[in-house]
């Protein structure tokens, strides 16, 4: 008998051309014409010049994982036989390995950039966007998604999808749909893309194909309300397991009187977008807050703030769980940016990514140690995306 890969078995070749490899019945699969036919299943795999087996013990009613063992068969000049020789080996995958990459949007050229995470094998997969802003990457789909600010008086902002390569670009949103959307966040469980409209002063949302487009929070109507900076909604992130979204009012330029805001998705029963009685301040008199970002295995909050040193031009981070005493200060784990917009997380490597209006773009540990700016005068960036493709 085979035991853990390492003896030697002989199976007629016979017994296993394709048509017979594997046989199963009620209680077991198996291989014909061994010593234990109850045992082992033998699955076939050609390579170049030999055959690769995968076995592995089975258990009654069903087989286990068959990734584990690998038989090689070489053929011998001897009539009607073949040497199976069972070895430990590495499990056998042909799947791809997922590589980090950054994906970033250039404000000023209207172009959307992927790189590698220290900044080289850069190349550009859009074109010709119209002011973009934020972008988000959906791994499973291939997709990427990006907005586009427009004209911000006109009211011709957009929301478009492409392959992660660029190809198949699609407008998803239209203008006019949304008034001038900015970061956007992707919640895959439930199939939704979530934006902040800076002079619509709304919090929005979509299904992935652009459909059923609605307003969870309306902070201003009106051409009055939308000369009031503080009405503006920039920033955006989403906690599906409490299902919460958190966005910010950035207020006026180096203002101070920036705001992060939290309330649940689902506006509550009887209200509306322009009068939930759910949304709470988390944070109030900020320089001038842009971005956020959550981290939600360690339920920490992340955003950049563009507004004057020393609190501004910064990298900020504050836990979420309850709420923030009055007056009470976020740490700032970045410092010295040049018009800070972009913030990407990549948790378990314990790293984020930033991007600023100069055109820099850094890396940094997530408690802001190891800083290192790897890419600058890039033109004006704004949103930055990680994600392993």
């Amino acid at each position: 008998m085979v035991q853990h890969g390492r003896d030697v078995r002989f199976v007629p070749k016979a017994d296993i051309e394709p048509a017979h490899s594997i046989t199963s019945s009620a209680s077991c699969w198996s291989c014909p014409s061994t010593s234990s036919p109850s045992a082992f299943a033998v699955l076939r795999v050609i390579t170049n010049s030999a055959e690769t087996f995968q076995v592995q013990q089975a258990s009654a009613g069903s087989p286990t994982d068959l990734s584990s063992i690998i038989v090689l068969i070489e053929y011998r000049l001897e009539p009607n036989m073949m040497e199976l020789q069972a070895i430990k080996a590495r499990p056998l995958s042909s799947a791809k390995t997922a590589v980090g990459r950054l994906f970033v949007l250039e404000l000023n050229a209207g172009i959307i950039h992927t790189m590698n995470t220290d900044g080289s094998d850069k190349k550009t997969i859009v074109t010709d966007c119209r002011l973009c802003d934020g972008i988000v990457v959906d791994t499973d789909a291939g997709h990427i998604y990006w907005t586009n600010m427009g004209i911000p008086n006109l009211n011709d902002g957009s929301i478009e999808r492409a392959d992660v390569d660029g190809k198949n670009r699609k407008v998803i949103v239209p203008q006019g749909t949304t008034f001038t959307p900015k970061q956007i966040h992707l919640d895959k469980r439930n199939a939704k893309l979530y934006w902040c409209d800076r002079e619509g002063m709304r919090v929005m949302r979509c299904n992935l194909d652009g459909s059923k487009i609605e307003n969870l929070v309306v902070a201003g109507q009106g051409e009055d309300d939308r000369r009031d900076l503080t009405k503006w909604c920039v920033g955006i992130t989403i906690d599906p397991k409490r299902e919460q979204i958190y966005w910010t009012q950035k207020g006026p330029d180096k203002g101070n009187r920036g705001r992060i805001f939290r309330a649940n998705v689902e506006i509550p029963n009887g209200e509306n977008a322009a009068n939930r009685t759910d949304i709470e301040v988390l944070f109030d008199g900020l320089p001038e807050p842009i971005d956020l970002e959550l981290d939600l295995k360690n339920r920490v909050l992340y955003w950049t703030d563009r507004g004057d040193p020393p609190r501004g031009n910064t990298v900020n981070r504050a836990p979420i769980d309850g709420k923030p005493k009055p007056g009470a200060a976020a740490e700032i784990v970045l410092r010295h940016l040049m018009e800070g917009i972009g913030i990407a997380l990549d948790v378990p490597g314990n790293r984020m990514f930033v991007t600023d209006l100069a055109g820099s773009i850094y890396s940094a540990n997530l408690d802001g140690s190891q800083e290192r700016n790897f890419l600058y005068a890039q033109g004006n960036l704004t949103g930055i995306a990680y994600a392993e493709i």
